[in-house]
């Protein structure tokens, strides 16, 4: 392949790569993928994977092109599937398009596809091209892939804190520390992630809503969940009243009061059983493998200290999102993290810079933790 060729595939992947990424926190469990069918250099189709997880980007994309996808180049943000579900496979509805190529940016982990899809379109003598902006779609679709390979979701931190790492003042006090823009930022994380997560501290504290409070994607809300051992969440909180319009899943352990469980379950509440630490606390592992089992593929994690201090000393997070204010609270006020038992400095967790940026007066910083 020429540079001028290359350049161009990477181009009209990026193009693909947008769209694939209006679909983050819509599709689950299905993987978030983008598609642009290009025929001599003219766009003719464009899709991605609609709510729900259906239709496939390929299907809408073709649909849109018509009878101008014949001879056409397909961009497409992940390998086409090639298994028998809900819908037909894409890459057999590309054959019978008469496509003529198509471009893949990352190969499907599932084990139901795994290269196959790439395969059958060669066999039907359709010309392939692999792992053009590879990198940049894995980072796309992470959440998707770690549930296929390792069995978990993407878990990211999200925190608003004072400059000195402290979420409230000695009293409790904490709204708000960041200002709007911030806040609203962290309501667009919500509606690109399948579900949000805190621990009952956070709950029994704030009694928070934890939906998405953006005029247009209110109805994209993730599923809450709560990490609740003794299941001590008050049923005339936020959440139960707004349960019958946004799922909620109480995460707790066995031996907890058969009344109180169907009490939870009759206003509309899930309660999830996993195992037990020795310390009696909900095995975070073992819920993330059930979250990832239930097709959560992007968690967001928004407190208290104790959680969020757990997933990083269980190397289990994998993404921190730390708002800043340009405030000082001083060494009396929360912290948050609670501890994670570090003796040494040389074994504190290793977090990579991604990014920063301003969001009014306050500061973004991106890390992704080294696990």
């Amino acid at each position: 392949m020429s540079q001028t060729d290359l350049k161009t595939d990477q181009r009209f992947m990026r193009m693909a790569l947008r769209l694939a990424r209006r679909g983050l926190g819509r599709v689950a469990p299905n993987p978030a993928v983008g598609c642009l069918l290009v025929n001599q250099g003219r766009i003719v189709g464009r899709g991605w994977t609609q709510p729900g997880g259906r239709p496939h980007a390929e299907t809408v994309a073709l649909e849109r092109a018509g009878p101008l996808a014949k001879g056409a180049t397909a961009y497409v943000t992940l390998e086409p599937c090639s298994h028998h579900g809900k819908t037909p496979p894409c890459c057999d509805a590309l054959i019978k398009a008469g496509i003529s190529r198509v471009v893949s940016a990352l190969q499907d982990p599932d084990e139901r596809v795994n290269g196959r899809g790439l395969e059958i379109l060669r066999e039907a003598g359709v010309e392939v091209v692999e792992k053009i902006c590879e990198s940049e779609a894995l980072d796309a679709n992470i959440g998707f892939v770690e549930s296929k390979t390792i069995d978990k979701p993407l878990v990211t931190l999200k925190m608003a804190t004072s400059l000195d790492g402290k979420i409230a003042t000695t009293t409790g006090s904490s709204q708000w520390i960041t200002g709007p823009q911030a806040r609203r930022y962290g309501h667009m994380l919500r509606a690109k992630n399948d579900a949000i997560m805190v621990g009952i501290g956070t709950v029994l504290a704030d009694d928070p809503e934890l939906s998405c409070r953006i005029p247009g994607l209110t109805e994209y809300s993730p599923i809450r969940i709560v990490a609740d051992t003794r299941l001590r969440i008050p049923l005339t909180s936020q959440l139960f009243k707004t349960v019958r319009d946004i799922p909620l899943w109480i995460v707790t352990v066995a031996g907890n009061d058969p009344e109180r469980i169907d009490a939870i379950r009759n206003l509309g509440a899930d309660v999830i059983e996993v195992e037990a630490t020795e310390s009696g606390l909900p095995d975070l592992k073992h819920t993330l493998s059930i979250l990832s089992d239930k097709g959560i593929t992007r968690l967001l994690v928004e407190g208290g200290s104790h959680l969020q201090a757990s997933l990083i000393k269980e190397e289990l997070a994998d993404r921190l999102m730390w708002f800043r204010a340009a405030k000082v609270i001083g060494g009396d006020g929360i912290s948050v993290f609670q501890s994670i038992g570090l003796k040494n400095v040389s074994d504190a967790p290793i977090l990579e810079l991604e990014g920063t940026h301003r969001l009014g007066e306050d500061q973004l910083e991106r890390y992704f933790l080294r696990n």
